[in-house]
């Protein structure tokens, strides 16, 4: 089962997800985070995916804080295309003797979820806020070069940023913000015509092309 509730890190959110009965795997999808991860007694990272990531395993609780887009890079030390579609351990990035002290923490906790907010909270530094903006714009359906002029910001140095802070190029933010708008509203039933419409796709079939890149999925199977 998946629960999630709002951090006390803006923009962040602290979820766990327990084996479920029947078991079942879920795709977790590109949605421009990236996350810290607990899983029994391991810290690990979760880079931002360009496609659907199927987790590996017999079905282990995970618990998570999913960060808010752009933000992981400042708090972990190390740029998003480093970790662009990758599963890595936090003693990869952090000193070993850190990472154990840490992982003592979060596993001696009574609530695993609120030590790993606890240990964001500490790391985290102060929020960019051209890239806040940005991903906003993005979010609401802007244009790429349209909201770069808004920023007073050149298109190779939006991407120099946007590479550091997302793992890839605005364009590719925009178009995974614009998956996630997609599936938002279809999951509230609203047709797939008009679900592309609204989301800013040109018809159904260039819906259905960036879900089956973006997941290996069509819309219909995703939903089911």
């Amino acid at each position: 089962m998946y629960e999630e509730r709002p951090s006390r890190l803006v923009g962040a959110v602290v979820w766990t997800n327990t084996p479920s009965a029947p078991p079942g795997t879920l795709p977790v999808l590109p949605d421009g985070c990236m996350d810290l991860l607990w899983r029994e007694d391991r810290l690990l990272v979760a880079g931002p995916d360009t496609h659907a990531h199927v987790p590996e395993g017999p079905p282990v609780t995970w618990t998570g804080i999913r960060l808010f887009p752009g933000t992981a890079p400042a708090l972990l030390g190390v740029p998003a295309h480093e970790l662009r579609d990758r599963r890595v351990e936090l003693a990869d990035l952090w000193t070993a003797s850190e990472v154990r002290r840490l992982a003592g923490r979060v596993a001696a906790a009574a609530q695993p979820a609120v030590a790993l907010e606890e240990l964001a909270l500490e790391r985290a530094a102060p929020p960019d806020r051209a890239l806040r903006r940005l991903v906003a714009a993005l979010a609401a359906g802007r244009a790429v070069a349209e909201t770069a002029d808004e920023l007073g910001l050149g298109a190779r140095q939006l991407h120099r940023r946007s590479l550091s802070a997302f793992g890839y190029g605005p364009k590719t933010l925009a178009r995974i913000l614009r998956l996630q708008r997609a599936l938002a509203l279809a999951r509230q039933g609203v047709p797939y015509a008009d679900t592309a419409n609204r989301a800013g796709y040109a018809d159904q079939a260039h819906l259905s092309r960036d879900v089956r890149e973006f997941t290996g999925l069509t819309l219909g199977a995703l939903l089911s």
